[in-house]
């Protein structure tokens, strides 16, 4: 029999959310452990990792996941002709915000779901590779994501192109180059910083492509720990917006569920 001061404290126990479906869409067959993974797995969400370029399906329908990351890739969103699953990845990205499936897409993710969105994806006049300062817009101070980061940071970047805002879109960050995050419709978000890197992905990319730094490193030991901090905020509110949606958008979720693995889209 259960004692009635034990009851009673059982009761007024905040009910633990339930475990999230979480697609992970990456583009390279060797992905670090990152500090995404590490939230996710710490609020034991079940995390499938997915790429369009291996050939098969994810075991889900797209659109029955609770969550979509599409992390980034040394690939460019303009390369189709040598890797021709972009257009289907773009494509994929646009069923996904026509069906309000929350997305947090990084680097060259961004660049695909901007895309998906109509908008221009292009070379940047320059590349930024390293520590760069963000701020914060006055809708990204306001956004139910971004208002979760400070006003203004210095964020870990690498990429060679950018994009246009999307019609519609709500500009989040910028740097003094050019557009760091985007917010499309309730539940879609862009960005264009590396928020999940660690120090062996960025060791590991310096030596991949030839960058290795003795300047660049030291400034990352400098700074990893609070960029790691931020992001496992950033990536715990999108898991909290996430289960918001699964929670009062329900109906639509179950007539995803029923529709066939090779469904457009959801009703």
């Amino acid at each position: 029999m259960t004692h009635p001061v034990a009851e009673r404290r059982r009761r007024r126990a905040p009910s633990r959310p339930a475990a999230l479906r979480v697609l992970s869409i990456v583009h390279r067959p060797k992905v670090h452990p990152n500090v995404f993974d590490d939230v996710l797995r710490e609020r034991e969400h079940h995390v499938e990792r997915w790429s369009l370029a291996s050939g098969r399906s994810p075991r889900h329908p797209p659109e029955t996941y609770d969550a979509i990351i599409v992390y980034g890739g040394r690939m460019h969103a303009d390369q189709a002709a040598r890797f021709p699953w972009l257009v289907d990845e773009t494509r994929l990205l646009r069923r996904l915000l026509d069906a309000t499936v929350p997305v947090l897409a990084i680097c060259l993710g961004a660049q695909l779901l901007a895309r998906a969105a109509g908008a221009s994806v292009y070379r940047a006049p320059a590349p930024e590779i390293g520590w760069y300062p963000v701020e914060l817009t006055d809708a990204g101070c306001a956004d139910l994501l971004f208002g979760k980061l400070p006003e203004r940071f210095v964020a870990f970047e690498w990429h060679h192109y950018s994009f246009d805002l999307p019609a519609g879109a709500r500009k989040l960050a910028r740097s003094a180059h050019c557009t760091q995050a985007f917010a499309l419709g309730p539940c879609a978000w862009g960005v264009q910083f590396h928020p999940e890197v660690r120090t062996p992905e960025i060791v590991a990319w310096t030596v991949e492509h030839g960058r290795a730094s003795a300047s660049l490193l030291a400034e990352c030991e400098r700074r990893i720990g609070e960029w790691n901090e931020l992001g496992r905020d950033l990536c715990t509110a999108f898991c909290t917006l996430a289960d918001l949606n699964r929670r009062t958008g329900g109906a639509r979720r179950k007539a995803c569920e029923k529709s066939q693995s090779g469904a457009r889209g959801c009703p």
